[in-house]
């Protein structure tokens, strides 16, 4: 995008009748070996103070972290719930820690409930740890997948099974 001029830089002079020729960049090293790349830098977490409270569904492919009360679904990479937080629904994430409030359903590739943690739920979840302290009413179950949709998929029945079979009678 930018290259670096050689008109001013100190080196070989050139002789006079050659000054009006143009440098020939041809043979030379690029003066600045400039390679465009895009920093990777971890966005900070999205905080919702412990003064606030809303009223609807979360989405995010980054981090959250819920201090205050969230009446909604939660989607999100990493979900951390504070110890003040009151969430009411579903929260589904790769990473999730509760030191506070869950009423709803849990779904995470890791799920770690703390003593604080007060969950009433089902939780699913690839890996789990609670914390003695920890309050829990609900099932537990472990998923290859618990990020899945958590439906199971119906499937057809089988051709002869929905269509039954009729053959014509010999001699009737």
């Amino acid at each position: 995008m930018f290259s670096k001029s050689r008109i001013n830089e100190p080196g070989p002079k050139q002789a006079e009748g050659d000054k009006n020729k143009a440098p020939d960049m041809t043979a030379t090293k690029p003066a600045m070996d400039y390679t465009p790349s895009t920093p990777k830098v971890k966005a900070a977490a999205s905080v919702l103070s412990s003064d606030l409270t809303v009223v609807g569904n979360l989405r995010t492919t980054g981090d959250i972290q819920v201090e205050g009360t969230v009446e909604g679904d939660i989607r999100a990479h990493l979900l951390t719930v504070g110890e003040s937080a009151t969430i009411r629904g579903e929260i589904v994430a790769d990473d999730i820690v509760v030191n506070g409030r869950v009423i709803g359903r849990v779904r995470g590739l890791k799920v770690r409930l703390t003593s604080t943690a007060r969950v009433e739920g089902d939780i699913i979840h690839k890996t789990i740890a609670i914390e003695s302290g920890a309050h829990f009413e609900g099932s537990v179950q472990r998923q290859e997948d618990p990020l899945a949709n958590g439906k199971l998929a119906i499937s057809a029945p089988p051709a002869a099974i929905a269509a039954p079979v009729t053959r014509p009678m010999d001699g009737v």
